[in-house]
């Protein structure tokens, strides 16, 4: 009786099996049967980051909640007659006659009113603040790419969240805001008025405004954040945590706190952000939508800014040119049309960049060490040139405020933001990377050379010299566990053939990650002893 052997060689996987290890490396390992206290967390501040913006959003949810009680979110017309002197008579939406009552007549009122605008900006702050730290560690890699990219979409949640929030008083300083969003969707070609007719339920601001904003804030956006939040704790679970580098801190082991200590100090942490925000909500006024007045679309206000977390996309729209394009009996509105496309590849380009990162790399191996931002230099540089054109459009987010306070003329202030936005990013990635080169020289120094003490000998032919002090070898295992990549080629990325054109960019980006002048070479173990056996003599 034969038997039929199978040709030898690797197995191909298939579709479905690619898809469902992609789904088992993402998605973690972990069984659900591991007890929960034989886990170890690591311990960083930085972690906390993430911790505050799910404490942020359990107290925006609880204050939401007591406000939805007494909040009505209708545009229909009536008379004011409460608690508010000036404004009573007055003819308002039920919006902000209701919104008046919230923060005057009903108990604790302007309390919560007040607890939940200060959440809604900690939020958004601590969201973009855990981002960047996950950017600048190299928290997006391997197996965490869902994790970056429920950050993310949260962060961007949170900022329609507050916008839509921000505009249900329906005062006049929200309604100016309204205008200024409803003038850039009506710039988009082709779907930007049926978009804005669908928004605001007809022709702005239309009758249907607060209620369907309502229904956006209190019910789609706070679903969407939940289960963003739910699966953020489900993958920490799975994952747990990356650490930093450190003296035992490898990819298959975790350094840290028991769950009990990690329980009780996250306990700790959430009775301190929530007794900051009531303290901040009790003494810190913020959006006093009585002396803005109700909204009238014929009027507009000067110093009407939008929350900071929008500062962006106003800045932009503040600094851009009046410029205009007519053809075919059509006008497109590139004053608003192009700070809508760049703030959108503003975002865009952050959201993306682990998915560019890892293919200019091509490396699949799982990380759970983090990266010290100084080793990866162009990312770092990137990160921060992003982070400056947001400081700059920020400025030009406050362009009229800055020209009033400091005596300034408009136009200077909006020039300055328009040359900045071009050249601050530049210097600051040219500043950034060289920094960071400078700290890789410094740690290759103290590796080799060992750490400066500041005492002084005099050697016999009258020679002073500083005397160092060598690394203990917990130190020398901090500043060399990084791994540094080799840039790819086109050669290797053609396979010996004539490469792509896809492979050539690729081949150039890598060079321009990891190629020369990108990373300082760390000391090689023959470099080290060499030199220690040197001094020893």
């Amino acid at each position: 009786m034969t038997k039929e052997i199978e040709p030898a060689g690797p197995r191909h996987p298939n579709t479905g099996e690619r898809v469902a290890e992609w789904a088992r490396v993402r998605l973690g390992r972990r069984g659900p049967g591991r007890s929960l206290l034989r886990r170890v967390f690591p311990d960083h501040w930085s972690f906390l980051l993430a911790e505050i913006a799910l404490c942020t959003f359990v107290v925006l949810l609880l204050t939401g909640v007591y406000l939805s009680l007494y909040f009505h979110p209708s545009s229909e017309q009536t008379v004011y007659n409460g608690s508010y002197v000036p404004l009573r008579g007055q003819m308002v939406s039920e919006a902000f006659s209701s919104t008046l009552d919230i923060s005057f007549d009903v108990r604790g009122g302007m309390l919560i009113r007040q607890v939940h605008h200060w959440s809604a900006l900690i939020l958004a702050g601590s969201l973009l603040a855990n981002l960047m730290r996950a950017f600048f560690t190299g928290a997006f890699r391997k197996p965490r790419e869902l994790n970056w990219a429920c950050a993310f979409l949260l962060l961007v949640l949170a900022m329609f969240a507050g916008l839509t929030g921000y505009d249900l008083p329906d005062d006049g300083l929200s309604g100016t805001g309204l205008a200024i969003v409803n003038g850039t969707i009506l710039a988009t070609p082709i779907v930007g008025t049926y978009v804005s007719m669908f928004l605001f339920g007809g022709e702005f601001p239309g009758d249907d405004l607060v209620a369907r904003f309502n229904t956006i804030h209190i019910l789609i956006i706070p679903g969407l954040m939940a289960a963003l939040f739910l699966a953020l704790v489900f993958l920490f679970f799975r994952h747990q945590r990356p650490q930093y580098p450190g003296p035992g801190r490898t990819n298959d082991n975790i350094v840290g706190l028991p769950f009990p200590a990690y329980a009780v100090k996250s306990a700790g942490l959430l009775a301190m952000v929530v007794g900051v925000i009531f303290v901040l909500g009790a003494i810190a006024q913020i959006n006093p939508v009585w002396l803005y007045g109700p909204y009238h679309p014929n009027q507009v206000g000067a110093g009407a800014q939008p929350d900071w977390y929008m500062g962006v996309a106003d800045g932009l729209l503040r600094v851009m040119p009046g410029w205009e394009l007519n053809f075919w009996g059509h006008t497109l509105a590139l004053d608003n049309f192009v700070p809508l496309l760049v703030g959108v590849g503003f975002y865009l380009a952050l959201g993306l960049y682990p998915a560019l990162e890892a293919w200019v790399t091509g490396d699949h191996r799982e990380h759970h060490v983090l990266d010290r931002p100084r080793n990866r230099p162009v990312r770092t540089a990137l990160g921060a040139a992003w982070l400056s054109v947001y400081a700059v459009a920020l400025v030009g987010w406050a362009n009229d405020l800055i020209a009033t306070h400091f005596h300034l003329s408009v136009n200077v202030v909006t020039w300055a933001v328009r040359v900045g936005l071009f050249v601050a990013p530049v210097v600051v990635y040219v500043v950034t990377k060289r920094a960071a080169l400078g700290l890789q020289r410094r740690d290759r120094e103290k590796v080799l050379h060992g750490r400066e003490t500041g005492t002084l000998t005099r050697l016999i032919h009258g020679e002073y010299v500083e005397n160092h002090e060598p690394l203990s070898r917990a130190q020398l295992y901090t500043l060399t566990q990084h791994e540094q990549y080799t840039p790819l080629t086109a050669e290797h990325e053609g396979g010996g053939a004539a490469p792509t054109r896809t492979q050539s960019l690729r081949s150039r980006l890598s060079r321009g990650f990891y190629g020369e002048a990108t990373q300082i070479p760390k000391p090689t173990a023959r470099e080290y002893r060499e030199i220690t056996d040197r001094n020893h003599r």
